[in-house]
């Protein structure tokens, strides 16, 4: 391994999780208990509950919500916001960076990030837990980070790669600066050289994926379509009834026949679950699929590295393009290529990010 690319893997990495965030002061004041500021939240998330649970905030930014309140807490436009108020940014999954941008031209002038009230609450207000996941992971495989950094194909893989795992290590939304959200470009990079592809959507959803596949491809062979949740599938059949060439399987991929529990009620981001309010049938791609593949999408919510196991075969036999997402995990960022690699070790690996937060990064595998 280059001992340079080395060294500038660790430092760039440590340098990130030296880093003292900054508004030390404003932050004081958003979680005193002094009056004279109204303090404001943007976000309905894990983050923003823990906030309200610490200060006495005065309401939740959402510009396009028909709730009336969140967490017993009034939602307001940021039209609306006193000019002396205090926000904290607590959006951390999808677009910090433009809710940041959104902040500043309604006028708001004193914005704090989720992280940098963290830091400035003496542990009372934890780090978000994609933080806390992903520092444990580093500290314990530090190795195996610096392996998939040394394995990546291009220079915008290994940014990638560094701006992402910064973001995961710290919250701090300057890391991701240089991204936008672009959800519908997810798994369609030129790189990947789609022609005349038999494609598996494995986590179809609405069939969203596949309209987007039909649209940029057109030559495409066919289209294997996987997704458990019956309610998703009558939407993706309905969706895609003008598609040609469609398979449909109501089923979710696994390493092995059976039933799981899962959460069905999540849209697009539902997942097997020991709480699950429902039951899927799971399967192995090998099992079901006897022809050929030349393209797998998985986007399982975490179930990822099971199902590959599940298309060990395929993967094998086909040497497909395959476009994994790898964001549910701090481990799936370095298990995943390891498994893949072990089954074909030509394979050129690409990663892409997709949103300005922890979510949607995908890791791109391109035979050689």
């Amino acid at each position: 391994m280059n001992l340079t690319m080395n060294n500038e893997f660790y430092n760039i990495i440590e340098n990130a999780l030296k880093h003292i965030p900054g508004n030390k002061d404003l932050a004081s004041d958003f979680l005193s208990f002094r009056s004279g500021f109204y303090r404001y939240a943007v976000g309905k998330n894990d983050e923003s509950a823990k906030l309200i649970d610490l200060v006495n905030i005065d309401g939740i930014i959402d510009d396009y919500s028909n709730q009336k309140f969140w967490n017993k807490k009034p939602i307001v436009s940021s039209s609306d916001l006193p000019k002396n108020a205090i926000v904290a940014n607590c959006s951390t999954a999808i677009s910090p960076v433009a809710v940041n941008k959104m902040l500043l031209s309604s006028g708001v002038k004193n914005i704090l990030s989720f992280h940098e009230l963290a830091y400035s609450s003496n542990e009372k207000l934890s780090l978000p837990r994609f933080v806390e996941e992903m520092r444990e992971d580093y500290k314990n495989n530090k190795e195996k980070w610096l392996k998939v950094y040394s394995l990546l194909f291009d220079e915008e893989s290994r940014k990638t790669f560094l701006d992402v795992i910064r973001y995961r290590l710290t919250a701090d939304p300057s890391y991701m600066e240089d991204y936008s959200v672009r959800i519908n470009d997810q798994y369609f990079e030129d790189f990947m050289n789609y022609k005349n592809e038999i494609f598996v959507d494995a986590g179809g959803f609405d069939g969203d994926t596949a309209i987007e596949f039909s649209k940029r491809y057109p030559d495409y062979k066919e289209i294997l379509f996987f997704e458990p949740s019956s309610q998703n599938m009558k939407a993706a059949r309905k969706r895609t009834k003008n598609l040609k060439n469609v398979e449909y399987y109501t089923c979710g991929l696994s390493d092995e026949d059976g039933e799981l529990s899962f959460s069905a009620d999540n849209g697009s981001a539902s997942a097997v679950s020991n709480s699950g309010n429902d039951s899927i049938r799971v399967t192995l791609l090998d099992k079901v699929v006897n022809k050929s593949v030349s393209f797998i999408k998985m986007d399982l919510e975490g179930w990822e590295q099971k199902a590959l196991s599940g298309c060990k075969n395929h993967i094998i036999n086909d040497r497909p393009k395959l476009a994994i997402a790898v964001y549910h995990k701090a481990k799936d960022f370095y298990e995943i290529p390891s498994y893949i690699l072990s089954l074909h070790k030509d394979y050129k690996i690409y990663i892409r990010h997709y949103t300005q937060g922890w979510s949607e990064t995908i890791m791109y595998f391109l035979p050689k």
